[in-house]
């Protein structure tokens, strides 16, 4: 994923092309010449997955790993590919000037790409229509934010992991029954009823097929907000064509394939614990033990689309993200304490009015 092949010349006047999301085309903006990408048109065709055990033991064929040009942002960490011509710029993440270096880093080539679906201007809108629901968001920051500068539209790398689980569990199945009791209060007795749980053994198998289990793999933004953007529609997922890439920024990966992994067991391992708790029945359940086994797991380094701001306002920075598919928005919440004060104030006020009129009415 070579940041110098994200460049696509114009074969009408030489100038770079860039992927519009909203036409589906690459697009001129000097002079206004469109082209297709060539294969996009075919539809979703299955991308094939790579063996985990294979990369993980370093025999990965050469053609599945590239060298990328990246610099690391010494504010907020982000690894973010550069083209050979540029050699400063502000870090997309949180908006810091940063110099590149010339470090170069061999990564697991990306599988697939969820294309941008939204231009910046709609990613614009669906954050600025965000910051308006907020109500103790300074009115300044959205106005900032709606006249800001350009939005910056990222591929950010995860990884997602298939795995076949077949697991032995040994457990209990609980019974709700309830016993009739005699109690005195003030003086009488009365019959209450108390509810009780009698426990069985219990113990059996599962089994599941995990399908694309994603996986975070930057450390550049926080992963409540990344995780708060789902669900992605991955059966849209192309094969990698750099053509998707031209015009946007795309992010070398952080977090490695055998450190994404244990957080995809870790997922499996819950939905797991749930099929167990399911598969015992009875009213209630405790589950003692559960013994997996896992097989043919298998990966992909896919790269989905993130419409990004950040912005410094008076001296702070807020970041933004923004589904570059559904324009779904997440981000640092500001909050504006002359609003709040009001509020407080408004708030108190009303409080006495009403205190008021209930001592007249007494």
């Amino acid at each position: 994923m070579n940041a110098r092949e994200h460049r696509f010349p114009c074969p009408n006047c030489g100038a770079d092309y860039r992927f519009d999301p909203v036409a589906g085309l690459l697009t001129c903006d000097f002079c206004g010449h469109s082209e297709p990408i060539e294969g996009a048109d075919e539809g979703h065709p299955a991308i094939n997955e790579l063996d985990f055990r294979t990369a993980i033991e370093a025999r990965l064929p050469e053609a599945e790993t590239e060298e990328t040009r990246t610099t690391k942002c010494p504010n907020c960490g982000a690894l973010v590919e550069f083209d050979a011509t540029i050699h400063a710029t502000e870090c997309p993440f949180c908006a810091t000037p940063v110099v590149t270096d010339t470090g170069v880093h061999r990564q697991i080539k990306p599988r697939g790409v969820l294309p941008f679906a939204l231009n910046e201007s709609a990613a614009r809108k669906a954050m600025t229509d965000w910051l308006g629901r907020l109500w103790f968001a300074p009115n300044g920051l959205q106005d900032y934010a709606r006249k800001g500068r350009k939005m910056e539209g990222i591929y950010v790398p995860f990884w997602t992991y298939d795995a076949d689980t077949k697991s032995r569990y040994q457990g209990e199945r609980g019974t709700i029954y309830y016993e009739t009791r005699t109690v005195i209060r003030d003086g009488k007795s009365r019959q209450v009823q108390v509810q009780k749980i009698r426990w069985r053994p219990a113990s059996g198998r599962v089994a599941r097929f995990f399908d694309d289990v994603l996986v975070l793999a930057s450390r550049s933004l926080p992963k409540r907000y990344t995780d708060a953007l789902e669900p992605w529609d991955l059966a849209a997922l192309e094969p990698y064509r750099p053509d998707f890439l031209a015009g946007f920024r795309a992010e070398a990966y952080q977090v490695e394939l055998a450190e994404g992994y244990d957080e995809a067991r870790a997922q499996m391992d819950r939905v797991i614990e749930r099929d167990v708790k399911f598969d015992i029945g009875g009213d209630a359940q405790r589950v003692h033990n559960i013994d997996t086994k896992i097989s043919d797991v298998t990966f992909k380094h896919i790269l989905l689309p993130v419409w990004l701001a950040a912005y410094k306002y008076r001296g702070k920075t807020y970041r933004f993200v923004v589904n570059g598919r559904t324009g779904r928005v997440q981000g640092e919440r500001p909050w504006s304490a002359w609003k709040i004060t009001f509020a407080v104030i408004a708030s108190l006020i009303l409080a006495g009015v009403i205190f008021y009129f209930m001592g007249q009415n007494q």
